[in-house]
This record gives structure tokens, sequence and C-alpha cells, in this order.
């Protein structure tokens, strides 16, 4: 009786579950290719493992031959005559002999326990991979296990996955054991296992927590035209029904907000805007930078561009927080977007800022002289070449001399820029 692999066997049955014949069967495939080193060249290697007794013996086939040139291959006609007198061997056949080395036994235990163990890890990435391989692009859920650096390990529970640094959301905090949903974005079978990649900051994630939590969207009633995500920070998903008895937005709101209530909580309060979605640019453009009220949108379709007008106390409400609003409506629309206040809609200080930027940008002028100029109200060039001479030189801190030089300085800009604009039409 082979103690050592009846160990070894034992173990695999009780916690392993695995069947005799099918450790069996691994064992002899093993031995076949670990037997060649002990044994050396031979022809025609055979491992078989008594099933009962796990006794382990090895055979090898020698050649019947006239001339004896490798032994360990072949034999002489005379001496298979003399060895096996009962059977009539001719040249060209084969005798299959035996050839277990005496530390076999003690081999086969440490060869079982390495090739049981890879053929489980090999069973057990294919497993996993049977698992999940139609789950890429779906939502999982797991507990955080612990953290490799900045990469968190999260249990599955039939597997473990990995949620890369890049994958995370900048501003949110993971303990160990808290149980959290995450998007299953790749998955790789690697020589030691099969790997899953998980994400929450991929825009991806927001889409399938609204088919999950919006019935229109899972059923096609909804559909989602485009998302633009900053994640941990806002959100904007465009949204279009396919039903005109059904509002979009409404649908994914939910009753006393509680459907987008639900994604949010699951975002850790990430600010979701949910737009309704059109094919006029105009329209599309004005439901993506709400709540801004818009004064009107010129459309430049050469450059891919859409300047937006609004009323000064609007402006920081469409632009957002550091750009936030305008930078997503740009990604959702597929539009460049440029917030502008209302010309018309400055007030006295902003006027007199402006005007004295304008002449100071002036060769000539600069900032010295066009903050004495503005303040005297001389506001632009032409209003300075209106001038009569002694109304510059009467400017506090003018003399004549920096009267000549400023009228000078206003010419040549007045002539250049009208010069550029001749070029132009």
């Amino acid at each position: 009786m082979n103690n050592e692999l009846l160990a070894v066997f034992e173990y695999m049955e009780r916690e392993r579950k695995l069947d005799r014949e099918t450790l069996v069967e691994l064992v002899e495939s093993s031995l076949q290719v670990a037997g060649r080193k002990s044994i050396g060249r031979v022809r025609d290697l055979r491992v078989e493992v008594d099933r009962k007794t796990l006794e382990i013996k090895a055979f090898a086939s020698i050649e019947v031959v006239d001339f004896v040139r490798n032994r360990s291959e072949e034999i002489s006609v005379g001496e298979a005559a003399a060895q096996y007198p009962s059977k009539n061997y001719q040249l060209g056949d084969l005798i299959e002999i035996e050839v277990t080395p005496r530390n076999f036994g003690r081999i086969a235990a440490q060869t079982a326990k390495q090739a049981i163990i890879q053929k489980l890890r090999m069973a057990e990435k294919d497993k996993v991979f049977a698992a999940y391989k139609d789950h890429v692009g779906d939502i999982v859920t797991g507990s955080v296990r612990h953290f490799d650096r900045s990469d968190v390990i999260v249990d599955l529970g039939d597997a473990e996955g990995v949620m890369p640094s890049k994958e995370r959301v900048s501003n949110e905090e993971y303990q160990m054991g808290d149980r959290i949903r995450f998007l299953l974005v790749n998955l790789d079978s690697m020589t030691q296992g099969t790997q899953l990649t998980l994400s929450r900051s991929n825009p991806d994630f927001i889409k399938k927590l609204f088919e999950l939590e919006v019935s229109e969207i899972a059923d096609g009633t909804v559909e989602i035209k485009g998302i633009a995500r900053e994640a941990g920070f806002r959100t904007k998903i465009a949204v279009h029904s396919n039903d005109e008895k059904v509002d979009p937005v409404g649908a994914c709101v939910g009753l006393r907000g509680q459907r987008v209530k639900n994604i949010v909580r699951e975002l850790s309060g990430e600010k979701v805007d949910i737009v309704k979605w059109s094919l006029d640019t105009k329209t599309f453009v004005t439901n993506s930078l709400a709540p801004a009220k818009l004064l009107r949108l010129e459309i430049n379709e050469l450059e891919n561009a859409v300047t937006v007008i609004v009323e000064a106390d609007q402006l920081s409400l469409a632009i957002g927080k550091k750009g936030q609003n305008a930078r997503l409506t740009a990604k959702l629309t597929g539009w460049k977007i440029d917030v502008q206040k209302d010309e018309n809609d400055i007030t006295f200080e902003e006027r007199i800022s402006r005007a004295t930027d304008q002449l100071a940008a002036f060769d000539g002028i600069g900032a010295e002289y066009a903050a004495a100029l503005v303040g005297a109200g001389f506001l632009t060039l032409e209003g300075i070449l209106a001038a009569e001479s002694q109304d510059l030189v009467d400017i506090e801190g003018f003399d004549a001399e920096i009267a000549d030089k400023v009228r000078v300085a206003a010419e040549a800009a007045f002539e250049s820029e009208n010069g550029k604009a001749a070029e132009e039409a």
C-alpha cells in the first residue's frame, strides 16, 4: 500500500470532493511526464496505478533486434527467447517490461500533490470564466476583502475581483467588509487564473443602475441616448421616450424622486442631471444646461460650436462649479459650448474695466494711459481721434507731448483694425 499517496487521495476526496478514479487518472498522466526524469530515456513509457492498493508500476517497451545498440530500448532475439521461453518473439516485436524505480512511490506522492493542485486551479479558472463570460458589462455585488496598494480586492462569493485605482471614484472611501455594487468591465483569462476587473467610475455603471431601477428603460420604452460623467461629482444622462405618452425624465426621476434618489444614494451623493434628448441642437443644449435660463444660442456648424448667451445672474449657473456644467454639456451633446454674458447686461464698472483693457492692448497707449483716458470719458479709439488736442492735454497726468503720442498710437491702431476688417471682408 502506498501510504503517502493514500493520504493525499483521502484528503482530496474528503475536502475537495474528487472521486478516486479522477485522482488516479490525473496521477497516471502526471507520472507519465515526471517518470521520464527518474527512469531515463525509454520507449513507450506507461504508468499504471492500482485502484485498490495504489501501488505504482511503470512499463516500457523494448524492441527485438538482431544486434543490440541501445540496452534501454532493445533486446536481442537470443535474450528474448531465454527470458521469455513461452513466447515466440520475432525481429521487430515489442516487449513490454516493468521499469519501476525504487523511489517511485515518493515521487508519485509529490507529483500527485502538484498535479492535483494545478488541476484544481485550472478547474477553478474554467469555472469562473464560464460563470462570468456572459456578464461583462453587468453589475455585480461583492464585499471589500483587502487592499493592494490603491487597488481594491473584492470577494464576489464564487470569485475574486479587482477594482484598479483608475476605476475607483476619487472621493469614495471603502472599508474592509463593505458590500458594494460594481460594473464588471473586463474578464481576462490568465495563466494564474481568471481576473475580473471591476469599476465604479465607468459611465456605463450609471447606465446599468438606471436599467435596474427604471422599468421603462429595462423594457425599452425609454432609451438612454448618452451619458457624460465626472465620477464622484456630477453626471448628465440624456433620455428619450419611444412612447409619446411616457415622459422620459419623469420615468427616470420616479414618484417623489425615489428612483433617482436610490441611484444617487448608490453613487454616494453624486449629482445626477436627467436631460430630455432632442434631435434639435438648440433644444438639446438648452435642456442640458438646465436649470440655467438661456437668452439665445448661436450655432457655428463649421466649428461644431454653440455660443450660449445668458443674463448676468445666470452665468455662474450655466457654467457650473469649475466649469463642470458647461463641460458635461459639451460631452453629452458633442458640441463645443461657449457660455457668454449678454453684452447689454453688464454693470458700469464692467464697462469701464472692459474699455480700459481694450485700450491698454494697443501699442503706444498701454495700461498707464488707458486708465486715464477711460477716466476722462474716452472709451474707444474713435473717441480719442474725434477729440480736440486740448481735450487730451486737459486729462490729468497728460501734457502736449503725451497727448500727441496717444493720438498717433490711436491713429495707427485704428488703421490697423480697419485694415484687418477689410481683409476679412
